[in-house]
């Protein structure tokens, strides 16, 4: 794990919305542009909710069907010391990797609250969650592939491991930015410079918006105005 961002510089990032942040990503060319976020399989349940920005604590849950011996699986807790080793704030990301994934849901009220007392602010799962009235009243963003009115018999299987959830490749420790428009991975050895480039970006897009909304508009000055954007 790196040394963990400044507060100050976490809240610059939990700013940008998810368009604009990914705008920036893609101008240090450090990956692939059709890589580092979700796929769009996942809903966002709070799109009102502002960015919530945290390290992966990742995790991998399974249970459509039954143990092959006894009635139900135990109940872990060892993975709660796991996620609070985690510099804070943390988000929960759980790939479930059922034959039958979201049919039962282990992500509920008591793990909502469980995990916001160790620091998360939010979840991210392929599979489904429940009790969403809770996650609502916390501030808690869910970003699931449905809902599920029971937990059937999914349990964890193992946590710190890489897990992928929705086309998004995640790394224990890894940053991630999400909201209305999907969650999203931040390379670490960029996240500084990240905040004065969409800074720089927000304010190319206000200049094209404010001159397609001017009287002045002519197609001549808006081919202008996207040259002069372009590097």
């Amino acid at each position: 794990m790196n040394t963990p961002l400044t507060k100050e510089l976490l809240e610059s990032l939990r700013r940008l919305d998810g368009c604009t942040l990914a705008n920036a990503i893609e101008t240090f060319n450090v990956r692939l542009r059709n890589e580092g976020f979700t796929d769009g399989g996942l809903r966002c349940f709070f799109p009102l909710l502002p960015p919530i920005v945290g390290y992966a604590a990742t995790v991998k849950i399974r249970g459509s069907a039954p143990p092959t011996a006894g009635g139900y699986y135990p109940q872990r807790t060892d993975w709660w010391e796991y996620v609070r080793s985690l510099p804070t704030p943390h988000i929960v990301v759980a790939q479930d990797i059922a034959s039958h994934r979201g049919l039962g849901a282990m992500l509920g009220q008591v793990h909502f609250n469980i995990q916001r007392a160790l620091g998360a602010v939010g979840i991210v799962t392929n599979g489904a969650v429940r009790s969403i009235p809770t996650a609502e009243t916390l501030g808690f963003q869910v970003f699931a592939a449905g809902v599920s009115v029971s937990h059937a018999y999914t349990h964890l299987l193992e946590f710190g491991t890489p897990v992928e959830v929705d086309g998004l490749k995640v790394h224990s420790g890894e940053l991630l930015h999400g909201d209305q428009h999907g969650v999203q991975s931040i390379p670490l050895g960029i996240a500084a410079q990240i905040p004065p480039i969409a800074a720089r970006i927000s304010a190319q897009k206000r200049e094209l918006i404010a001159l397609c909304q001017s009287s002045d508009f002519s197609l001549e000055k808006l081919r202008a105005a996207v040259a002069k954007d372009r590097p």
